[in-house]
């Protein structure tokens, strides 16, 4: 009998959740609300969800499949419909192969009669902690700056926060003003970039992730993507004579691509009297693919640059698709394409 369970129990199914309860702070009387749940199944057998149960008929749920295979990210999405006003605290139990018993999901807030509008100032909503910006960007910078960016933020929850930023790499550093935030009170975290900690020239990104206090585990819904232009050391064309350097020329500086029209060709001629070296070649975003001929073209040479993208991958896109170039004209030492995709 030992020896007969012994396989079963092995293959049991684990159902990790990111974050079980959610509080998503404040919204106005019969101003739906959504709380958006990160699982995964850490079992080695498909999971299946049978079904799943609000506590009232007040609270819907979506789950973004049924069927999860294993090792595989899922989210469940639980909705109150904000009919009556004050605290309150919804839950959902999942049921499934997962477990023997139900694991229960729940989110808490409060609805207010009238409530304030920050979405202009506070567009972007992290677990409760507004903030004015969810993607940040130091563009063309040299060696030896420290660009600041302000991040604005709102507490719009009823408990006391100490923001932070987590997952800092070497070449950025933070502080939060002030330390503590008081329920609706809003604050601001300064991020520094630290330029002679950026190793390579050209385009470095990392993602960050805004945290209510410090220990806090992160997720999707509080990620902030960091995108670093270093500028390429000039010192390089220094006593270069113009007429003898290298000079890109591009057919088009901006392509134009969508659903029907996924892919777009652009000309990269060299026009100078030296070879033309194009030593990087970076996309600012996810969603789409590359590809150069040629990274080397003598005098009068020319190559073509591909560029597709996948629709479906670039519409979560946080930032503007662009590429980035570096070269060794001093004219078009980086250069970037536009890849408008409305």
């Amino acid at each position: 009998m030992i020896l007969f369970l012994l396989p079963i129990t092995a293959g049991a199914q684990k159902l990790s959740i990111n974050k079980a309860t959610i509080d998503v702070g404040k919204t106005g009387y019969e101003v739906p609300v959504t709380a958006t749940f990160e699982l995964r199944n850490k079992g080695s057998r498909q999971l299946v969800i049978s079904r799943m149960e609000t506590d009232c008929g007040c609270t819907t749920v979506d789950a973004q499949t049924r069927t999860v295979a294993p090792g595989e990210r899922f989210t469940i999405s639980l909705t109150y419909d904000a009919r009556m006003l004050g605290h309150f605290q919804k839950q959902v139990a999942i049921y499934s192969n997962a477990t023997q018993e139900p694991v229960f999901l729940k989110m808490r807030g409060v609805v207010l009669e009238d409530v304030v509008d920050y979405s202009n100032r506070y567009p972007y909503d992290m677990q409760g902690l507004l903030a004015s910006v969810n993607n940040v960007e130091f563009i063309d910078v040299p060696r030896g700056s420290h660009p600041e960016v302000e991040i604005s933020l709102l507490n719009n929850t009823d408990q006391v926060m100490t923001p932070n930023l987590l997952h800092l790499p070497p070449y950025l550093t933070a502080i939060a003003m002030p330390e503590t935030l008081e329920p609706n009170r809003s604050g601001k975290i300064i991020l520094t970039l630290n330029s002679e900690e950026v190793h390579s020239y050209g385009l470095t990104q990392v993602s960050i992730y805004l945290a209510k206090r410090l220990g806090e585990r992160i997720s999707n819904e509080t990620e902030i993507p960091v995108s670093v232009v270093l500028l390429p050391d000039m010192s390089q064309f220094e006593g270069i004579n113009s007429q003898q350097a290298p000079l890109l020329h591009l057919s088009a500086e901006t392509l134009n691509l969508d659903a029907h029209h996924k892919q777009g060709t652009i000309i990269l001629t060299n026009n100078g009297q030296s070879v033309l070296n194009i030593t990087s070649l970076q996309m600012f975003t996810g969603g789409m693919k590359v590809k150069l001929a040629k990274s080397e073209l003598q005098p009068g040479e020319s190559t073509r640059l591909k560029v597709t993208i996948i629709p479906n991958q670039i519409r979560r896109a946080r930032s503007k698709p662009r590429i980035l170039m570096i070269t060794n004209d001093p004219q078009h030492a980086h250069v970037v394409i536009n890849v408008n995709t409305e």
